[in-house]
This record gives C-alpha cells, sequence and structure tokens, in this order.
C-alpha cells in the first residue's frame, strides 16, 4: 500500500486514498452522464417541492439529476454538520446529513429555520464527488452547503442565543435545508441593515479571504517587509471580492484584480482595486507585471493548473502564494462526460510542483488551505468572525452582488457558478424567507 501511495503522490501529488476517491467519482459521474444521454435519467432545472419544511441532498455523485428534495417531516428532523457528535443526536442510517432529535436540541446547540443559504463553488465539486471533505466525514447521500441565515427556533441548555434571534453562521454541511441543528459558537447576529441575503452570503467567502490574508502574514498586522502589492485571481467572485476590500482594509497597495470577462471590470473598480486585469483582452502577466514591477508580497490563486506556476513567479522576494481552489482544473458544463473527466486527468498531472530549494534561494512561500477540514478550529473561526463583522459595521466590507434563487431552482444557482460569468454570491431563498 505504501508503494502505490508513494506512485500516486508521485503523479498526482495526491495520497492512495484520495485518488481512490476521485477515481469513484469518475466512475459515478460517467454513469451519470451515460443514463441521461440514454434518457434514463432527466436533469431538471427546478426541484419539485411536497410543501413541507425539505432539504435537498445530492443522491450520489453526478449532474442535476442527483438532486433530491427530502421532506423533513416532523420537528425533530433536521440536518447536522459533520462536528455535531452530542450522543443525543440520531442520525438516520438512510443520510448522514440527516438526524433526530428525540430530546430537543443537545446543549450548547440550536435549531434554526433557514431563510438563505448561499452557494458556493466548493458545493459544485461535492456534487460531484470530489470534494475531500465531504466524502471523509459524510459520504453521500448529503446534504451540501455551509453558509445560513434564519431564525433561531429552539434551543438547547446553555445555548448562548435565544429563540427568535435572527442569526448567520456557518455549518460543516447541512445548510442547503430549512431547518438545520448548529453549535451555538457557529452563530453570529446579523449585522444591522444586512438583508437576510448578504448575511447568508457573508461567512464562508469571508472566512476564507481573511485565513488567506493571514496565511500571507498581511493580517493582523501587516509585515515589516517593504512590499504592499497584492494580486487577486477571480476577483470578482465571492472569495475575490472579500480579498479585495479586505486588502484595501488593512492598507494593501497597489491591489491588483484579475478577471476573465470584460462585464466583471466595473464591479472590481467598485470594491477598491487599484488595477483590474481583463486577462479576455490582454495579456494576463505582463499586465501584472507591469501594475507591480517590483512583484507581490501575496498572489491569492484559486484558478489551479492555469495560472499556479506563473503566479508563483510573479512574487516578490518574501512574498507568499496563497492556494484554496482549482478551478481551471475542473469544467464549466453541467454534465462532466469522459471528454471532461480526461481533461481534468491531463491538468492533475500537469499541476506544479515547488521545490524546496527553490522556495529557500527565492524567499518565497506557498500556502493552501481548505476551510471545511477546520470544525475543531472554534477559537480561530471566533476570531475571524469578530473582525468580519466589524468590518461589515465601519463600511469596510460589503456585499453589494448578491443574486438570488428560489430554493426550489437550486440547479439553476449550481449552473451560473459553473459557467464562470456570475459576479459575487449566489443565494438561494426558502420558503421562509419572507416570515
Amino acid at each position: 500500500m505504501s508503494r502505490l501511495s508513494d506512485l500516486c503522490v508521485a503523479l498526482t501529488g495526491q495520497d492512495a486514498v484520495v485518488v481512490y476517491h476521485q477515481l469513484q467519482a469518475i466512475a459515478a459521474n460517467v454513469i451519470s452522464w451515460l443514463l441521461v444521454l440514454l434518457r434514463v435519467r432527466v436533469p431538471a432545472l427546478r426541484l419539485g417541492r411536497k410543501g413541507a419544511d425539505s432539504a435537498v441532498l445530492v443522491l450520489s455523485p453526478g449532474g442535476f439529476e442527483r438532486f433530491a428534495l427530502e421532506p423533513l417531516p416532523v420537528e425533530s428532523v433536521v440536518t447536522v454538520g459533520y462536528n455535531v457528535t452530542a450522543p443525543t443526536v440520531e442520525r438516520l442510517p438512510t443520510c448522514n446529513s440527516l438526524a433526530r432529535l428525540p430530546d430537543g436540541p443537545p446543549p450548547g446547540h440550536a435549531i434554526v429555520r433557514i431563510k438563505a443559504f448561499s452557494v458556493n463553488y466548493a458545493d459544485v465539486t461535492i456534487r460531484w464527488g470530489l470534494y475531500e471533505s465531504a466524502i471523509k466525514y459524510v459520504g453521500y447521500p448529503i446534504c451540501p452547503g455551509f453558509d445560513l441565515a434564519g431564525v433561531v427556533e429552539r434551543v438547547g441548555p446553555g445555548a448562548s442565543v435565544q429563540e427568535g434571534d435572527t442569526v448567520v453562521g456557518i455549518t460543516f454541511f447541512g445548510a442547503y435545508s430549512e431547518r438545520v441543528l448548529v453549535p451555538c459558537h457557529q452563530l453570529f447576529a446579523v449585522p444591522k441593515g444586512m438583508s437576510i441575503a448578504q448575511a447568508a452570503a457573508l461567512p464562508s467567502v469571508s472566512g476564507t479571504a481573511l485565513h488567506a490574508l493571514a496565511l500571507a502574514g498581511l493580517w493582523p498586522s501587516l509585515p515589516a517587509s517593504r512590499n504592499r502589492a497584492v494580486l487577486v485571481h477571480s476577483a470578482a467572485g465571492g472569495v475575490g471580492s472579500m480579498l479585495v476590500q479586505m486588502a484595501k482594509a488593512i492598507g494593501c497597495h497597489p491591489i491588483v484584480a484579475v478577471v476573465g470577462a470584460s462585464h466583471k471590470v466595473a464591479a472590481c473598480e467598485a470594491l477598491g482595486a487599484t488595477a483590474v486585469i481583463d486577462k479576455s483582452k490582454e495579456d494576463l502577466w505582463s499586465a501584472a507585471s507591469k501594475a507591480a514591477p517590483g512583484g507581490y508580497c501575496a498572489i491569492f490563486d484559486a484558478n489551479g493548473v492555469q495560472t499556479l506556476a506563473r503566479s508563483y513567479s510573479a512574487l516578490a522576494q518574501t512574498g507568499t502564494l496563497v492556494i484554496y481552489g482549482f478551478h481551471t482544473n475542473l469544467p464549466t458544463s453541467s454534465m462532466l462526460n469522459p471528454l471532461a473527466w480526461v481533461r481534468m486527468l491531463v491538468g492533475i498531472l500537469r499541476m506544479p510542483r515547488f521545490d524546496p530549494m527553490d522556495l529557500v534561494l527565492s524567499s518565497k512561500s506557498v500556502a493552501g488551505f481548505n476551510l471545511s477540514f477546520f470544525a475543531d478550529e472554534t477559537r480561530m473561526v471566533g476570531r475571524y468572525f469578530e473582525q468580519i463583522l466589524a468590518w461589515v459595521e465601519d463600511g469596510s466590507l460589503a456585499l453589494s452582488n448578491v443574486t438570488t434563487f428560489p430554493m426550489d431552482e437550486l440547479p439553476r444557482a449550481h449552473d451560473a457558478i459553473q459557467s464562470g460569468q456570475s459576479i459575487g454570491k449566489l443565494v438561494c431563498l426558502t420558503r421562509h424567507a419572507g416570515d
């Protein structure tokens, strides 16, 4: 097994278990694609609702046809994150994301009636079967989703929130729902003046952006080094738009935003970017060099194979490349046909390797992370939200581009975020949004 794992690491940079999970996802998606092609399964952009509170499940890896609305028939049935481990929480044998609460919420937890939840690109990779934490901690069927906003419905003993409170929060899967059980330390009061949709759009993208800044050594205080230039890939997206605003708030300059389409330029300028590079019209790296001739103290890259190597080269001495996604490794179509998987595998084999000797000689750093593994980092999450909410309250951080969809039209939101053409955040509103 160790030799197999070594071979997998040598070829793909990932161990044998992760590669095995990816091969399983390939098989499931190819089968799903074939069944849709043969009209055995029919994908739809609208989910059929049966009237009761519901949760959206991904039954198995595949396209939109793997979505299903699962009724939550009684008040004691809720969705839960993988870090909810209280003994009185009885997970249903048919789905690890669903649980029964015969004794009500356990100590320090609350049931939230969700009014809105956000759609992140990570949710698409969960549907495709490519999100490792979802496989490791939950499995399929799974209720995806991290961000939620709603009203506290019931609380357990010692809860730090009260019934009737309007809250925003994060759950480690389970937010694609109308009723969820959440540990109270993952819930916060919705900031004044913020709509329920804006609140639901906030947690994951802002937390990801702030952790990226922390890894780059730019927060909680700027480093002593002279360079303050930052470059943000996918700057009009959820995380990118947060990074641009946060970089401005902490004093970085210049802030160079990169977009892939002309209709996204104005949005980045409005966020406070010093320069915006539209790579559909100009050479990205020539423009990046012109904007910061001395290189960058930090580059934030969720693109993957298309830009990682050149991002590293564009760093200044003491600069850090922060990696938090691999969008260009993945297709933009809703269905992953066999050719799309071949292209993705080729992309994995082409991923750059960073030489430790070069890291030392050039005084550069490379960091990466995935917040979905951070369920135990309660102090860190709390500290991040203190800062995020402070920025929201003083106007440094805003969510001006939020597109909403009815919960029943969740597949349309997935289609939009996969396309790469969306700006800002996508949020689904449940039937309780107007309550």
